[in-house]
């Protein structure tokens, strides 16, 4: 059985469609297919895409899955009460949707790393300072939280850029909102390990911020295993050794990826320019 990994959906249901067909019309039916996060929100149809995923995740008995994305723990946290929608997000379809607490349940539950035959697949990225066993370990932390019952209480404590370095030390909210950051949300990182949040549309920092992609860190503990990311457009498609990248910016008029992790074959469909890039995501 092959294993496919889809970068991020972002709401464009049609071309998801599109590329589960090409899965199954190049690897037939015996597949697994991964999603890096992001699901829904700024394309033309994420109750679509939700309902979908879910219905696949739920007949395949764990041949599909998705990782959470920020937007889809965006998408919690609106329906929770503890954020409100911005001016960009599509999201109105899922909040007025019959199905609504169906799908905001399934949503929830959904891992936010996976070990799969050597590879790591995480939304963002992975703290330099973590070992791939670690990684495992500290994203179970949070899905513990947001399966429990406490989840409301916690994606109300989720948001904010500190602290903006792992320690083992960190305790309570401020230990899980790191690891959310990481995950979910780092692109670029200091010298010394600390994510820096406020760069977000382009694939460097600043020419002298000695800024660097978090995979660039010459200290990362990750480098044993192939990571497997999305979340960050204006990269586009990234492959080398042991790191692959799979955000192809299909909401910004760029491709739906999926890769073969046995061959790392591509297949890909183009996508309208459903928003006018401008790299934030």
């Amino acid at each position: 059985m092959k294993t496919y990994v889809i970068g991020d959906l972002q709401g464009c249901a049609h071309e998801a469609g599109l590329l589960l067909d090409e899965i199954h019309a190049a690897a037939g039916s015996d597949v697994r297919i991964l999603f890096v996060g992001d699901l829904i929100n700024r394309g033309p149809d994420s109750l679509g895409a939700l309902r979908r995923m879910k219905g696949l995740s739920e007949t395949s008995e764990g041949g599909v899955d998705a990782l959470l994305g920020n937007h889809d723990l965006h998408l919690l946290a609106v329906a929770a009460g503890v954020r409100k929608t911005s001016r960009s997000d599509t999201l109105d379809e899922i909040l007025a949707a019959p199905d609504r607490d169906e799908l905001i349940a399934w949503l929830r539950r959904r891992p936010l790393a996976l070990a799969v035959e050597g590879h790591l697949l995480v939304h963002a990225g992975v703290a330099p300072q973590w070992t791939a066993a670690q990684t495992m370990a500290l994203a179970g932390e949070v899905e513990t939280v947001l399966r429990g019952d406490d989840w409301i209480d916690f994606l109300g404590q989720m948001y904010g850029n500190e602290p903006d370095r792992w320690d083992d030390a960190l305790t309570g909210s401020a230990r899980l909102r790191c690891i959310v950051n990481a995950l979910t949300r780092m692109r670029l990182c200091w010298p010394d390990g600390r994510m820096d949040f406020a760069h977000k549309e382009s694939d460097t920092g600043p020419v002298g911020s000695g800024l660097l992609p978090w995979f660039d860190l010459p200290d990362r503990r990750t480098q044993d295993v192939t990571v497997v990311f999305g979340h960050w457009s204006a990269l586009g498609l990234v492959q080398r050794p042991n790191l692959i990248g799979l955000d192809s910016g299909c909401v910004w008029g760029g491709k739906l990826t999926a890769v073969c992790l046995e061959d790392r074959s591509l297949l890909q469909v183009d996508c309208p320019e459903y928003r006018e890039h401008g790299g934030k995501k």
